[in-house]
């Protein structure tokens, strides 16, 4: 009897349903009838509805290529930056070519390549990013065993990004600008006065260039570059633009607001850079700190 009383449960709840949605199904039928009427009677209306269907399969298809390209953009941006990084070191090797065929004195038949001109970029990606902390740091895929190494700088194709402070086997960490504990040497590329940019922790899109004197001519969208004065960033690596300025009659330098090149939120390839003679010039470099705390510790 259990049995029975279930099915006849479940037929009289399917009868209810049938009841209580009746004309919504009868509505629906009697459209697809007249599709079916209208379809195979008229020969114009027939055209119509092919017409549409097949501009529904086109609009169809057009969003499933759509979702498949999106999802390829990512192999399609990682070749992307690898071509292009493969390009930059042909464009060096082949303007140390040039400047190979130019005597480094007017009396001598040798040639030489500035070491300051002799680099590479290694590429790699962005796999961690912060840009709401006070102190933000940055992670790339590449490390040691691609030829990293500390102090190297990262560019990206907008600008400059920071230098690689650790290094381990596989992955590097990068200060980039919006860390304060990163000074990068800039110049104004018009007029070549240099100043020092430091982020301030606060919006990830200005950063703020000190050391330029009152008397210099300066104006608002004027491109600020890498002055090239260290083995860090080659000269005229695009930094920013000046944004605002102003200057206290007292002050014998400007407050400069700059807008960084570099949109550090959408950030995912970058270049590091590889110099040749970078571990020679952190020597002397380092001999001369040695120098001057000799110096400051000598008793007369």
């Amino acid at each position: 009897m259990l049995p029975l009383q279930g099915n006849l449960k479940k037929m009289k709840n399917l009868i209810n349903f049938l009841i209580k949605y009746i004309y919504i199904f009868l509505f629906v039928a009697l459209e697809v009838l007249s599709f079916v009427l209208i379809s195979s009677n008229d020969n114009y209306q027939r055209s119509v509805i092919l017409s549409s269907s097949n501009a529904i399969v086109a609009n169809m298809y057009t969003l499933s290529n759509n979702v498949v390209e999106f999802f390829n953009l990512r192999t399609a941006n990682n070749n992307l930056s690898e071509e292009n990084t493969d390009l930059k070191n042909e464009i060096i090797e082949l303007q140390n070519l040039l400047a190979s065929r130019q005597p480094f004195r007017e009396d001598s038949l040798q040639y030489k390549i500035p070491p300051e001109m002799q680099y590479r970029f290694i590429q790699a990606k962005v796999i961690g990013n912060t840009t709401n902390k006070v102190l933000n740091y940055i992670t790339l895929n590449k490390g040691e065993i691609d030829g990293v190494r500390s102090d190297m700088g990262v560019v990206s194709e907008s600008g400059v990004v920071g230098v690689i402070k650790t290094v381990s086997d596989h992955f590097s960490t990068v200060i980039p600008l919006l860390n304060p504990c990163f000074q990068l040497s800039c110049k104004y590329q018009s007029n070549n006065y240099i100043g020092s940019l430091q982020w301030q922790g606060e919006d990830y899109r200005f950063s703020n260039l000190m050391d330029i004197a009152r008397h210099v001519q300066i104006h608002e969208n004027d491109t600020i570059v890498t002055s090239g004065l260290t083995m860090t960033f080659p000269e005229g690596i695009p930094v920013g633009t000046v944004e605002e300025f102003h200057i206290n009659q007292s002050d014998p330098y400007y407050t400069i607001k700059v807008r960084l090149m570099v949109d550090f939120r959408t950030l995912t390839h970058v270049s590091i850079i590889d110099f040749k003679y970078a571990d020679e010039e952190k020597m002397l470099r380092n001999q001369i700190l040695e120098d001057q705390k000799d110096i400051g510790n000598v008793n007369i």
